[in-house]
Parts: structure tokens; sequence; C-alpha cells
């Protein structure tokens, strides 16, 4: 990688900060900040969410632990993987062993970690934690709160990579673990 010279790259500096909304799973934050080129931005919007996590869950049989629900922000029906909210003191292979038991029912297998991501570093504040679950198996029933009405589903990888191409899987922290699995997955039956 090749930096050049004369790059003025860096952070910006944080002149004062004023909390506009705080709530247990949304704080919005504006920060007054001035930018390495003496420009100033007197309401720059930082929203503060708790850490999530996601899960690729593969069945023992090769097949994709898959969720279906609705999706209120864009009013769709959604294809998704397994996914919620790091709750406070839990690590993020706690939380996402959780939330695959809770919402599917689906637990065991070999769990790896598989990445992390900023659904918006621009302008929030939060990472998601990605895992893979091979070897899951059905040991219980779901255990859904009263705000989730959840399908899950089982699908072959094929079927879940249609959907993927079709965009009937939109939300793009799923989508890079899910394209992750898909591509090494190719590489090895290569």
């Amino acid at each position: 990688m090749h930096l050049s010279a004369d790059s003025d790259i860096s952070k910006w500096e944080l002149l004062s900060s004023k909390y506009l909304y705080r709530h247990k799973y949304l704080t919005v934050r504006s920060d007054h900040v001035r930018l390495p080129n003496k420009f100033e931005i007197e309401d720059f919007f930082v929203i503060e969410n708790p850490d999530w996590v996601n899960v690729v869950a593969i069945t023992e049989d090769g097949l994709l632990v898959m969720e279906r629900q609705y999706r209120h922000g864009l009013d769709i029906i959604e294809y998704e993987i397994c996914a919620g909210m790091i709750d406070k003191g839990e690590m993020p292979i706690e939380a996402a062993q959780r939330e695959l038991l809770e919402e599917t029912g689906y637990s065991g297998g070999q769990w790896i970690g598989y990445g992390k991501s900023s659904p918006n570093p621009s302008s929030m504040s939060n990472i998601n934690y990605s895992f893979l679950a091979k070897g899951a198996r059905l040991t219980s029933k779901q255990r859904l709160e009263q705000t989730e009405n959840i399908e899950v589903l089982l699908m072959s990888i094929d079927e879940v990579k249609q959907l993927m191409l079709q965009d009937e899987i939109t939300e793009g922290i799923m989508l890079a673990p899910l394209w992750r699995y898909i591509v090494e997955n190719e590489l090895m039956n290569k």
C-alpha cells in the first residue's frame, strides 16, 4: 500500500458534544467537530447503538438456517440470518449462541468468529460481530420475544445465493458473512 506524502487524513477534533435522545436501544448525539482542514461542523449527528451479532448457521446436513420476518423500517418481509443485540456484560459469542437458540431453536456445533463489520462508521458507533456455526441442530422450540414473529427456514446454499442475487436479502451486515460463506464454500468445492 502506498500513502501519499501529503496525506492529511487524521482524526477530527471534538469541541463539544450533547445528547439529544437517550434510550436503551438508541442514543442520538450531536458533536461539534473541527476537521484537519480547520472546517467546523456544529451538528454532526452520531447514533449510539449497542453492538450486534449475527450467525451463519449450517445444519449437520449442510443447510443454512434462515429466517423470514417483517421489518417495519422498510415495510417489507425480509429473508435474514439470525441476529440480535449484545446484552450488557455479554460476550459476542454468548450473544450469538443465545440469539440462535431463542430465534430458531438451533444450537451446538462448531462456532467460529466470522469477522466484524460496522453498520455505518460515519455516523453509527456500534460493531456487528459475525459467527459461523457449523453442525447446528434443532434442540428446542423458539423462545421469541413478544415483538418477534420469525419463520425459520432451512435452505440450500444455492437457494440462499439466489435470494441474494435477486435482492431478496438486503441487510448489508448480513450479506457480508453470507457472501463470505458462499465464496469459501465455492473455493473449497473447486
